[in-house]
Formats: C-alpha cells, structure tokens, sequence
C-alpha cells in the first residue's frame, strides 16, 4: 500500500498566522455575541415582544448567511486580501449604530452591518486557517473556530458584566475591541497577499489531498445536503441555548439575568473547549466519526433538560455543549475536502447555513414563545437533535498514515 507523505504535498504549518487570525475569530465573534446578549435588555429597556427579538437575530444572521456563501464564490475566484479589515470596519459601524440607536429600525440596520462584516470575515479567515494550515487542516481549523466560539461564550458575561450595569450603551466598549482587530486583521492581509504574489510567481498551486473517496457530482451534493442537515440541527438547538434558554432559567428556576446568563456562559465555554478538540481528533480517528460521536451523546440529555432541577443544569449543559460542539471544525473541513476547489465557497455555506439556521431559529423560537409558553417551546426543541441521525450516511473519510 502507497503511503502519502501528507506533510510534504501540503506544507509546513505557519502557527503565527494561525493563533492570529483565531483571535481575529474572537474578537468578530465578540462583536456578535453582544447582540444575544443585548436581547434582556432590550426586552427590558425598550418593552420589545419575543417575536421582536427573534427578528433582531434574524437580521444579524441572515444578512450573515446569505452574504458568506456569496463572498466565499466570488473571494474563490479572486482573492480580495484587505477584505478582511474592510469587514471588521463595517463590524465597528454597527457596533457604533448599536450602541446609540433609539428607534427599533435603527437597530435593525446596526445588526445588519455587524452581520455584512461577519459575512466578509468567515469565509476569508477561513481562507487563511486552510492556507496556514499546511499538514494539521483539523487543528488550524480549530484554532480558528475555537476562537469564534470563545467570543461567543463572551456573550452572557458581555450580559452580565456591561449590558446590565450600563444598558444599551455599554455596547460602545466594544468599539475598542472592533479597532484592535482591524489593526491585526491588517497585518495578516499583508501575509495573505504577499503568499498570493509568491504563488503566482512561481506558477504552481499547492496540492489539496482529500480524505474523502472519489465522488460523482451527485454523491457529493447528496453528502453536502446531509452535511447541511447536520449544520442545521446544530445551530437551531444552539441559538435556542444561547439566546431564549436564559428566559426558561428566569421562568422556572427564578433566575436573574445575570445568574442566568453564569449558565449560559458554561455551555458556550465548555462548548470553545469541545470546539478545539475536535480538529485533531478528527485528524486522527476520521471526520464522520467525531460528527457521528458529536450528535449521538447531545441526543439525550437534550430530551432531559428541560426537566432536570437547577443543580443538574450544570452539568447537563456543559456535557451537550462539549459534544455539540465537537463538530463545529470539523463540518467545515469534511465540506472543503468534498469539493477542495471552492475552500472560501464550502466555508462560507457551511458557517453561513449556520447563522443562516439561527437566524431561522430565533424567529420560530421567539414566535412559539409568544403563543404557546416558554417551558413548552424547550420541550419541542429538545427533540429537534433526533434529525441529526442523518450523519450515518455521511461517506466514511480514511485516516492518513504519516512518514517522516
């Protein structure tokens, strides 16, 4: 049996890159996660319904969603480098809007630049983990990801800590954070350039290995469409979590917002763990594996949270959170390896489906909330996580030997 030398055909892993654009993550995931944690706020604040706040994340992710697959295509075709700041510039004008906006409509619009530039920033930062990445595709991928996800887990603290004490205009804080990342996301641009240059120079493209066997056109969109159920099940089931599950811990457990939030914090934190681990871990015992292990252990202690007492919360959430999350690298890469000629397209479908689905999301959550009760609308979501048994018929990835 012929061995791959996988390092060789792909490349030395350029780690500074790496750890850099996965802060980069944090920071425009930071920028994001101040929305979720704004909806008590606003629910408080300015009297808005359920259904208001489900439409407030609808705008963010959708304009998120609908957008990232397109700049993946057309960042594909022509590689734009300063994309990447000028996103993270229209993340400061949101964040600017947002803080400062006193009708409901100005809201709407400041969501919506913050979700143009986690558009532009997804799909191109991917770019640069896949590009950075050389032999270790799972660990760069999770070092990416898992910087995402910790500014996401930001989120109830955000709540907590800023949006509490100083209201809606605490937002403004975060200006600074936007400012940093444009300054680093700068610097990376010019690397991303400058390996642009040397590889048009030297008139070769580097080699993309799959994992994946060879596939017709249509065994590999059967593959995506059950990837992209996968991706839906998971985003729904989170945004559920990370946006309306503080409203059950305030209803049935009489919570405060900022108790609540602790919780919240726990799965998302737990979840940025799970997140990193799962790159390498797919490394070396196979993609559709840790996807498979990813939906199975969530499945039923999904069906048991909504009952279990405050004590067990803890737990409970940290375990679905550890393990839901385990894929979240890792469908990016199973997707990039099935069609490796479209790296920005794949990971701006994959993360843009995403937001697209928690988009979706919040607004069925927010509306069955209003009509049919909160503890019933955690008792219909915790069955959702069932739909993910698709994933047994993902086509089975083979592990690479290596040599030195």
């Amino acid at each position: 049996m012929t061995t791959i030398n996988k390092t060789h055909a792909l490349g030395n892993p350029v780690y500074p890159i790496m750890f850099a654009i996965g802060l980069c993550h944090l920071f425009n995931d930071t920028l994001q996660a101040v929305i979720p944690a704004m909806l008590p706020i606003l629910k408080s604040e300015r009297g808005l319904t359920f259904t208001q706040l489900g439409l407030i994340s609808f705008a963010l992710n959708m304009v998120a969603s609908v957008l990232q697959p397109v700049v993946g295509f057309f960042s594909d075709k022509k590689q734009k480098p300063y994309a990447l700041p000028l996103g993270m510039t229209s993340s400061f004008i949101g964040m600017a809007g947002l803080a400062f906006a006193t009708d409901y409509w100005m809201i709407l619009i400041s969501v919506m630049f913050l979700g143009l530039g986690s558009a532009v920033f997804h799909p191109e930062g991917s770019r640069v983990s896949f590009m950075a990445a050389g032999s270790k595709r799972g660990l760069s991928q999770s070092i990416y990801q898992v910087g995402g996800n910790s500014g996401q887990a930001l989120a109830p603290l955000i709540s907590a800590f800023i949006l509490v004490p100083f209201g809606q205009k605490g937002a403004a804080w975060f200006l600074i954070v936007a400012a940093i990342a444009i300054i680093v996301l700068s610097k990376i641009s010019a690397w991303y350039k400058k390996q642009l240059e040397e590889e048009r120079l030297s008139k070769t493209k580097k080699v993309i290995i799959s994992s994946l066997p060879k596939m017709t056109k249509k065994q590999v969109g059967v593959a995506l469409g059950l990837l992209m159920t996968v991706i839906f099940v998971r985003s729904f089931y989170v945004t559920n979590i990370t946006s309306f599950y503080i409203f059950h811990l305030m209803d049935k457990y009489d919570l405060t917002i900022q108790k609540g939030q602790l919780f919240i914090f726990i799965f998302l934190a737990v979840g940025a763990v799970g997140t990193f681990f799962g790159g390498p871990m797919a490394d070396r015992v196979g993609r559709k594996n840790v996807i498979l292990l990813s939906v199975l252990v969530p499945m039923p202690l999904a069906l048991l949270l909504p009952y279990v007492p405050l004590w067990a919360v803890v737990a409970v959430l940290g375990l679905i959170g550890f393990f839901i999350m385990l894929s979240f690298s890792v469908t990016v890469v199973y997707a990039q390896e099935l069609v490796p000629s479209k790296i920005g397209t794949m990971a701006g479908l994959t993360v843009g489906l995403a937001f697209g689905m928690g988009a979706i999301g919040a607004v069925v959550i927010g509306i069955m909330m209003d009509h049919y009760g909160i503890f019933t609308t955690m008792i219909v979501v915790s069955v959702l996580p069932l739909l993910a048994l698709v994933s047994f018929a993902l086509p089975t990835d083979r592990k690479w030997k290596l040599r030195a």
